[in-house]
């Protein structure tokens, strides 16, 4: 199982990203995707998590309204669309993938069973 993100860079405050993570080796259609971040110093954070058909969302406080979590099932995929970004949303971002018929309220990394290699996002002032 390979998890595989990608799309982070530098951005000035204010700015949007688009992060994506495709996975390769296992079917996502019943398994919940989330993604964390993990500052320099600082311990992971979730961010955000969707339910294996996309239905259902769910996100930290400090990113609701500025981040949207999706997938294509179709495509093995998942994205992260992060606007209005902030000097604090700077870390490194990583995509995990839940057992299989998880809870989409999955707030912890022990919650998940795979991760991917994580993408840099940092933020200008």
């Amino acid at each position: 199982v390979q998890l595989q993100a990608s799309g982070g860079g530098l951005v000035q405050a204010g700015g949007s990203l688009r992060l994506s993570c495709v996975v390769s080796g296992l079917t996502l259609r019943n398994r919940v995707m989330g993604w964390f971040r993990q500052a320099p110093g600082k311990e992971h954070e979730f961010v955000a998590s969707i339910s294996g058909s996309g239905g259902s969302t769910y996100y930290t406080d400090s990113v609701k309204g500025r981040f949207t979590i999706s997938r294509d099932n179709g495509k093995n995929t998942v994205y992260l669309q992060m606007n209005s970004l902030k000097p604090e949303d700077t870390a490194v971002y990583y995509c995990a993938t839940s057992p299989p018929f998880s809870t989409v309220i999955r707030t912890t990394k022990r919650g998940y069973e795979y991760w991917g290699q994580g993408t840099l996002v940092t933020v200008s002032s």
